[in-house]
This record gives structure tokens, C-alpha cells and sequence, in this order.
């Protein structure tokens, strides 16, 4: 059936109603190269610049620096249901290993230990013309499920954790399985990227500009900024995107809320760098890129991943609704929050149904204060 025939899901932001929506003055006029490829911070800069690859030697080069897990295997069928209407939901994560290369990066201590660090799930709605993203607070207090890592071994459920230790016991399919429980929704795809793989995309594509509204200084995130307009080369970003105490509460919240706005920044700057005009610019993206991303094994090759990024090309900044899964700060311990279940029901039913997600679950929710801090230049 054409996109002309059938009705659009909810612009994101409204209220879940069908039919098409436009803002005035004719914004969003498709473009050549108009590739901001959502997949929010960790990977939108990488992904993007896939199809732009040549064949042959460079083909296989790229193909050969892919790594990919088989989360599928490791699940099982015990799963959600998956919709069959050209939507998808992708897990995104950041990891915040401190093994090798990023021992030095991001502050906090140097163990070897992984943890992950940001989670955000991407659904993209049917049609591919716009996006909503439900960040989840690692701090989220949740009950983790039994699950299986991708080498076999079984992990018992537990009670009253963070969310991010599921990624430290079991890895990515551990990880997935958590998300799956939590919210009813079924993840399409995986990608990760690391402290060093996600500095190295930004300093490749000559950095991200944004504007501070405050001042933010912290030391744990080495990260000294003044009030105003800043090209953040990679150490910056990464700063930014990890402080929590520099803005707002000195919450994980108000750290979502930076990394919810230096997304929309990276992806403005993706569309506008030029890239598709410099070939060994191009290359060198794509380079870095596919040595620094993790996915499922359904996007493990340069083709399967150059397939999915063509989809999403026609999403911008200006088409994607980013939002906190609904929490509350815990009354026993401010350091972690839980999850306003009703609220919460509200977002991943509307994802489920490819819906737009209602502002109702999103008002009066605990936010970490750090809104507007960062804007898009």
C-alpha cells in the first residue's frame, strides 16, 4: 500500500491523532544530501555515511571492521510480538567500558568493567518519515529478567536493581531482554558504541557546534564551558554528553536532557558538513564508524547497514520527539529513580501501536532541570 493511501501515525508530540502534518514555510523539502540518520548520539554520525562507500577493496575493508552480535539466537522466542508495518525499534547504547583505548575517557574509574552508560530505544514510524525517542535513566531501579548472553551462559533474575546493570552481567542480549521486559515493545535491532569510538566520530567530522545558555564546568567529565556558541571537538562532546554534575540537578536526568539536545545538534551538523563531496572525508567517516559500532547480526554487513540507513534518511531533527521514559526520584535514595508505571504504560503502548506518544505521559515527570541548557546552533 503507498504511503499516498495509507494514513500517517501521530506526528510525534501530538496527542496520538492521525492525518499529515507540515510545518509552514516548506522546511523540511527533501534534499540530496539530506542524510541526518537518527540513531541518536552513539552512532547517527557513523551509520549515515555508509552509502556514500565505494566497492571492492573498500567494501570489504569496511565489511571486515563490523562487529555484530546474534542477539536473536540468545533471546529465544520468549519474546514481544513484532509488528509487521514497516516500523522499527532499535535499542541504542552507549557503553561506558574503561578496557583498552577509553581507560582515559570520560572520567570515572579505569576497572575494565562495562556498563551501559546511555540507552535510548528508537522507534521509527511507519512510513520512515519521523521518529520517537524514549530515553531510559540508567539509575532506573527495575526488576531484571533471567536472561542468556550471547556465549550461552544463563543469568538469574534479580530485584530492585539498576538498569544498567543488566548490561554488566550479561551483556548486550541481557540488555535487550531488560528493555523487552520493561516495556512490552520488541527491539528490530542493536547498536553500541564505546567512550573512544563515539570521540573519534566527532573529531572525524570536525566537530558539533552548540550554543550554552549557562555555564557548565566538571571536572569528573573534563568539561569547562562558558556561557555561548562552542564547535565541540570529541573530548568535549563526550564531556558534555556524560556531565551530570556541571547542569541542573547533577542527576542522570539532566545528563538525558544534554544528550537529547547535542543529538539534534550532531544530526544538523551530518546534513550540512558536505560530506558526499569529499571522498576520503567520506571514507575516513565510514572508517571509523564501522571500526566503532556493535550491532545485531541482522545489520552486521556494510550492505545491510547501507540498506538500513537509506530508510531513515528523511528523518531530521525536526521529525524526531525525544522523551525520558516516565520516573520518579526514589524517596529512599536520590541517586536513583523508579518508574512511574502508569505513565510509563502510556509510552510504550503508543510505540507499540506506532502511535505518537501522548503528552500526558510526559508532564510532571522528574526531568534532572538541565532543559534548554543545550541548544543547536
Amino acid at each position: 500500500m503507498s504511503a499516498e493511501s495509507t494514513p500517517e501515525p501521530g506526528i510525534p508530540g501530538e496527542d496520538g491523532t492521525n492525518g499529515r502534518h507540515r510545518a509552514k514555510g516548506g522546511r523540511r523539502k527533501p534534499h540530496g544530501r539530506r542524510k541526518g540518520v537518527l540513531i541518536a548520539a552513539w552512532t547517527a554520525a557513523g551509520i549515515v555515511v555508509l552509502g556514500g562507500t565505494g566497492a571492492g577493496y573498500l567494501y570489504f575493508k569496511l565489511n571486515g571492521n563490523i562487529k555484530s552480535v546474534d542477539i536473536d539466537s540468545a533471546l529465544g522466542t520468549d519474546r514481544p510480538t513484532k509488528l509487521d508495518n514497516g516500523s522499527e525499534n532499535i535499542l541504542v547504547l552507549g557503553s561506558d567500558t574503561r578496557a583498552g583505548s577509553n581507560k582515559k575517557l570520560g572520567g570515572g574509574t579505569d576497572d575494565g568493567s562495562a556498563r551501559s552508560d546511555t540507552a535510548m530505544v528508537v522507534h521509527v514510524y511507519e512510513g520512515h518519515r519521523k521518529a520517537s525517542v524514549v530515553s531510559i535513566p540508567r539509575d532506573t531501579i527495575v526488576e531484571r529478567p533471567q536472561c542468556t548472553d550471547i556465549k550461552g551462559a544463563r543469568h538469574d533474575a534479580a530485584s530492585g536493581v539498576m538498569f544498567n546493570s543488566a548490561y554488566t552481567t550479561g551483556g548486550a542480549a541481557c540488555a535487550v531482554k531488560t528493555v523487552e521486559s520493561l516495556s512490552g515493545v520488541r527491539m528490530d535491532h542493536y547498536l553500541e558504541v564505546d567512550f573512544n569510538g563515539f570521540q573519534k566520530l566527532i573529531d572525524e567530522l570536525g566537530g558539533v557546534q552548540v550554543t550554552t545558555t549557562k555555564a557548565i564546568k566538571d571536572p569528573d567529565s573534563h568539561l569547562d564551558l562558558k556561557a555561548g556558541t562552542h564547535q565541540l571537538d570529541g573530548e568535549q562532546a563526550l564531556g558534555l554528553v556524560r556531565t551530570r554534575h556541571g547542569v541542573g540537578d547533577g542527576s542522570d536526568l539532566g545528563r538525558i536532557q544534554l544528550q537529547q539536545a547535542f543529538i539534534k545538534a550532531l544530526i544538523n551538523q551530518v546534513k550540512h558538513v558536505g560530506l558526499f563531496g569529499n571522498p576520503k572525508g567520506l571514507y575516513d567517516l565510514a572508517d571509523t564508524a564501522t571500526k566503532t559500532v556493535t550491532t545485531d547480526s541482522d545489520l552486521g554487513s556494510v550492505n545491510k547497514l547501507m540498506s538500513f540507513a537509506g530508510g531513515l534518511k528523511g528523518i531530521g531533527s525536526s521529525d524526531m520527539k525525544m522523551v525520558t521514559m516516565p520516573v520518579q526520584y526514589d524517596p529512599t535514595n536520590r541517586n536513583r529513580v523508579i518508574v512511574l508505571k502508569a505513565k510509563a504504560q502510556q509510552v510504550w503502548t503508543a510505540l507499540k501501536n506506532d502511535r505518537a506518544i501522548p503528552k500526558s505521559a510526559t508532564e510532571d515527570n522528574a526531568t534532572g532541570n538541565a532543559d534548554g541548557v543545550v541548544t543547536s546552533s
